[in-house]
């Protein structure tokens, strides 16, 4: 996964680029990003209060542990703000994938030419 950090009043101008690996993150900041923007992804447990992230029924703050896709988007997005930055989440391209006009081809096939995009 892919993220760009940015000044809300300049959206055109990143001032740094997130990535996450599936295990961690990373930041590229440039020249113009504020002090202190390695430290968004300092890998220390994240308090967030978003109901998605909830079991049914509970209510409250939950908990985020390092080394999560969801702690990785949610550190992002608060401690970006604490830095004044604002975030948009840029998902990568994948060659093949689903062709919707590719209904000729038997699922065999289908799922082969899937996994020969994935080698």
């Amino acid at each position: 996964m892919r993220a760009e950090l940015y000044e809300p009043a300049e959206p055109e101008s990143v001032v740094a680029v997130a990535t996450w690996d599936g295990r961690q993150g990373r930041i590229d900041a440039t020249a113009a990003a504020p002090e202190g923007i390695q430290e968004i992804l300092r890998p220390t447990p994240l308090v967030v209060e978003d109901p998605s992230l909830r079991r049914l029924g509970t209510h409250g703050e939950t908990l985020l542990q390092p080394g999560t896709l969801e702690w990785f988007r949610s550190a992002l997005v608060a401690r970006g703000q604490a830095l004044g930055l604002a975030v948009r989440f840029v998902p990568g391209v994948r060659e093949g994938g689903w062709d919707p006009a590719a209904q000729y081809r038997t699922f065999e096939e289908q799922v082969g030419r899937l996994g020969a995009s994935d080698a």
